[in-house]
């Protein structure tokens, strides 16, 4: 990078083609890049010039330069990789370095569609704590990608072959609205409150190795009190929605773990959908537990939500509203 006049940055990049890429389709990137930033971007030739506030040339030179350097790796570049890089702090978060197998780089899930990136420095922290330890919980807001990265890493941990299986499950409680008898049978019964997870799973498995896994109870997805009585060793077990667990059904779950296993619990604490008076089987877990090692507590806000922005400004809407009232 050199320095051109009246402060502007010049950025110069060797391939045009990347540079293409870099910038986007009717130069949406450069757009997207100059509203996060302020700074104004013009292309000439293999060059982009950068006008605005120092501080800021320098926020949005370092974007471009991460999002070019994906593209000499082979990756692509869309919104999310945008996204991405203004969330994460500059430098690679301590826990990289402690986990050996990442090499002390960026933090990467490989599934068998598609490459998993952590788009916060909280779902950074979470993805490490998924790798380090047996146990572990992510508690946040709708949106986070609790459930998604940890879907993601059972699907890693099983085709590497740390595990042998996934278990994935939740509490069949209807969201406040009483939806009566569901017709069919078992699996049809309870298959709407289970779609989330197949979802996920979709996104990393192709449809047809997908089916044959759940064919060869490979992969589980069954309601929370299916578990009982069960000893999940070997396995990859996601909790998810976990707020909805009474107590007794969490220290249930939580009991079922084996040798081998790793178990995961995902909840929103602001969205508890049992009878009232009956208490949070999360919020119990989580006073109860925390003063036990090897156990890994991961939190979410809604600076990590990685849906629609709109959705982060609802969170932080009713948080303040909630705040207000009480």
């Amino acid at each position: 990078m050199s320095t051109g006049t009246l402060g502007d940055a010049i950025l110069e990049f060797p391939d045009n083609r990347l540079l293409i890429d870099l910038c986007g389709e009717y130069d949406r990137n450069l757009t997207d890049i100059e509203s996060r930033t302020g700074v104004q971007i013009l292309r000439r030739g293999n060059q982009l010039a950068l006008h605005g506030p120092e501080e800021a040339q320098v926020a949005a030179r370092e974007v471009l330069s991460a999002l070019y350097e994906r593209l000499e790796q082979g990756r692509s570049v869309g919104h999310s990789d945008i996204d991405r890089e203004f969330r994460l702090a500059p430098d690679e978060n301590a826990a990289d370095a402690q986990l050996e197998m990442f090499g002390g780089g960026k933090i990467e899930i490989k599934t068998r569609k598609k490459l998993i990136e952590p788009r916060t420095d909280a779902q950074k922290d979470y993805v490490a704590s998924l790798y380090r330890n047996e146990m572990c919980f992510g508690i946040g807001p709708a949106g986070t990608g609790k459930t998604y990265l940890a879907v993601a890493v059972g699907v890693n941990m099983l085709i590497t072959g740390a595990v042998d299986r996934i278990i994935l499950c939740r509490p069949a409680v209807e969201a406040g609205e009483r939806l009566g008898f569901l017709p069919g049978t078992q699996e049809e019964k309870v298959d709407p409150y289970m779609q989330p997870l197949y979802d996920a799973l979709n996104d990393f498995l192709p449809g047809k190795q997908l089916a044959r896994m759940r064919e060869e109870k490979t992969v589980e997805i069954a309601p929370l009190a299916f578990m009982r009585g069960r000893t999940l060793s070997n396995a990859f077990v996601v909790l998810d929605e976990a707020q909805n667990a009474t107590t007794m059904q969490m220290k249930m779950f939580l009991t079922r773990l084996g040798e081998g296993s790793r178990m995961v619990i995902t909840g929103d604490r602001t969205q508890v959908d049992l009878p009232r008076g009956v208490p949070s089987g999360l919020r119990d877990a989580e006073r109860i537990l925390k003063p036990i090692d090897g156990i890994g507590f991961n939190y979410f806000t809604a600076a990590d939500v990685v849906r629609h922005p709109l959705v982060a400004a609802i969170i932080d809407a009713y948080d303040k509203d909630f705040e207000g009232t009480t």
